[in-house]
């Protein structure tokens, strides 16, 4: 069964309650306009496309924003949107930070909640699915503050969790066997190419204050059914196996 999300997640020390308070437009800095693809670096393959969106048209990679790093706490919105069977992502902190984009009806990764689209891909799944149809512009955001971390979908926070949490061991340990490391700061702001059409437009970013506190709300990620937890066993298992090859094989370079 599918949980309700709670979505009142921003706290200021000076008020009693919980708030989400929309940062003035001023306070964000704008990555993507429609206009001109100033500080992003690419090999050709993404465009700016006939209505402005930014458009991943041929294979080719990734694209990043070389023109400045993510501050270690951020707000980042976006929208974004994607053909049958798509699958991308936004990656926003080194190593496997990751808000996954996705066709969660037709993508095999739509079946794992964990894998799905707005999870904190492999670790962490969204509460509910609140994307739109293939085709039409999903509206996402980031909002990251020192261990907190929360993905919000079309107006609704979908994650938000502290990874310094100990109820959260188990997704936590999930990111680490793939070589992720949730302490890791310091990214360019990348943009997934994994061989589909994807589309992105109005990427803007603000550094969070040191004096804006955020908090991890009561979200609670879906839960996922046996077949879905057998069919990802199997998957760590695989990880771990190539990680093993991949340091023997160093380890034999070395020699």
């Amino acid at each position: 069964m599918i949980k309700p999300c709670h979505f009142l997640l921003v706290l200021f020390a000076a008020l009693p309650s919980y708030f989400f308070v929309q940062a003035d437009d001023e306070t964000f800095t704008t990555l993507f306009d429609g206009s001109s693809l100033e500080g992003w670096k690419q090999s050709g393959n993404w465009v700016i496309a006939e209505d402005g969106s930014l458009f991943r048209k041929e294979k080719g990679g990734g694209i990043s924003y070389s023109a400045a790093k993510v501050p270690d706490d951020f707000e980042l919105q976006f929208e974004w949107k994607v053909a049958e069977r798509t699958n991308s992502g936004v990656y926003y902190r080194p190593t496997q930070y990751e808000y996954q984009i996705l066709d969660n009806k037709t993508h095999p990764d739509g079946k794992n909640p964990r894998t799905s689209a707005a999870s904190l891909y492999f670790c962490m799944a969204p509460c509910c699915d609140l994307t739109k149809p293939v085709g039409e512009w999903n509206v996402g955001k980031i909002v990251a503050k020192g261990s907190v971390v929360q993905h919000w979908l079309n107006g609704q926070a979908v994650i938000s969790f502290d990874y310094d949490d100990a109820k959260w061991k188990e997704q936590v340990g999930l990111l680490t066997k793939r070589g992720g490391n949730l302490e890791a700061r310091g990214a360019n702001l990348s943009l997934q190419d994994h061989g589909d059409p994807v589309w992105y437009r109005n990427i803007r970013i603000r550094e969070i204050p040191q004096d804006e506190v955020v908090v991890a709300g009561d979200v609670a990620p879906v839960a996922l059914g046996e077949e879905v937890l057998a069919a990802e066993k199997k998957k760590v298992e695989a990880i771990a196996k190539r990680r093993e090859e991949a340091s023997r094989q160093a380890a034999k370079a070395k020699k």
